[in-house]
């Protein structure tokens, strides 16, 4: 039945209750034998008996609350020397209402209400013994009353209270899962961070490097200068990407941002190493660092997919200034391609899923637009609304 916990408040409190009012009702049954009766020869065993029993049951904070055998032994010599106290003086029966509290804290269900119905009946007869045998209805209904009333107290008391903590479990379990999933959502999260700054800086940097080299190592014997020229441009490169690699590392914003030149001069370093063409249309307003950072991203990808598989003969950058809106345009005159046929060949790759996961984390789009022939036109619009 009732076993509050431990650090319950208000179990601690409930069972403080009991104790003051079982020592009060104890103190006052004896104080109304006395005052009633002259001293006879019952009157030394009453007095000790009501002092053994005081002591008794101060012994069961001690022993807890569990049904344990020593609790249970406890709990038998306490209702023992009550019953021995109730026959001698019947005016002690009223002490079994914090009883029926402690044999319900203690006992199994079956057994605490077996207990309580024993007790109710003891004090049903105790009344009728001290009423001299005059008939009273009350000494016969008001036991069984407060009995029921005490335990059916008890019992919603109880079953509220393992309610409360079958919902507190349920809520640390679930605090626990979310913050599993959290974790989890959050290594996803920079492993996917990771892997798009990889392929946007590192990779493409490498792949440049390879291209510039192989260059080099083509035309070292026939043109050395020129070919010390690719060497150079791949040491640039190599020294560029090492930068990237710090601050991404540290979740910086790329280093073409760094310099304090904004997203403009980024992208327009941006297309001349990669001989592009570069236009800014509108207004320009502030942008947000994580908007700058995008987008610059965005126009690496798109230039290094045009280099590696457009097989074009120009490349141009478009950023334009609407009211509601930031555009990155990025437009070249290379082989093109179907998008409804390569889009499942595409997004197994980085390129195009990466972008795509840039703009759509900021509220914005990723358009592509390709004809077989005839180029390819790569769109991103991020919102202007962002917070900075």
């Amino acid at each position: 039945m009732i076993r509050p916990a431990g650090h319950d408040p208000d179990a601690r409190w409930l069972a403080r209750v009991m104790h003051i009012a079982f020592f009060l009702l104890l103190g006052a049954s004896l104080a109304r034998f006395l005052l009633r009766h002259e001293w006879e020869a019952r009157s030394p065993w009453i007095i000790a008996l009501t002092g053994a029993l005081a002591s008794l049951y101060l012994l069961g904070p001690v022993l807890g609350t569990r049904a344990t055998p020593r609790r249970i032994a406890w709990l038998g010599t306490v209702v023992a020397v009550w019953v021995v106290l109730v026959v001698l003086a019947p005016s002690f029966a009223w002490c079994a209402v914090p009883l029926f509290y402690t044999g319900l804290r203690t006992l199994p269900p079956r057994a605490a209400l077996g207990l309580v119905a024993l007790l109710t009946a003891f004090v049903v007869f105790a009344q009728v013994q001290l009423s001299h045998g005059g008939w009273d209805p009350n000494l016969i209904v008001a036991p069984p009353a407060v009995a029921a009333l005490a335990t059916g107290v008890f019992v919603y008391s109880d079953r509220q209270a393992a309610r409360q903590r079958a919902l507190i479990d349920d809520l640390i379990r679930t605090r626990r899962e979310l913050a599993a999933i959290e974790r989890r959502e959050g290594t996803l999260a920079e492993r996917q961070r990771l892997s798009m700054e990889i392929h946007d800086t590192l990779a493409q940097g490498l792949s440049s490097q390879q291209m510039l080299l192989q260059a080099a190592d083509r035309t070292w014997d026939g043109d050395p200068d020129t070919a010390r020229r690719h060497v150079r441009t791949a040491e640039s490169i190599a020294e560029r990407n090492l930068a990237e690699a710090r601050r991404f590392v540290q979740d910086l914003a790329p280093a073409d941002l760094a310099g304090g030149g904004g997203l403009e001069e980024a992208l327009r370093g941006l297309a001349a190493r990669e001989s592009a063409a570069f236009r800014v249309d509108g207004i320009a307003v502030p942008l947000p660092d994580r908007v700058q950072a995008a987008l610059l991203r965005i126009g690496q990808g798109a230039l290094a997919n045009i280099r590696e598989h457009a097989g074009a003969d120009s490349a141009a950058l478009t950023l334009t200034y609407l009211d509601d809106q930031v555009v990155l345009d990025i437009a070249d005159d290379g082989r093109g391609f179907d998008p409804a046929l390569a889009r499942e060949q595409a997004e197994r790759g980085h390129g195009l899923p990466a972008m795509r996961v840039r703009a759509q984390q900021l509220g914005g789009t990723l358009t592509v637009e390709s004809t077989p022939g005839e180029g390819t036109v790569l769109s991103a619009a991020i919102p202007l609304s962002l917070e900075s």
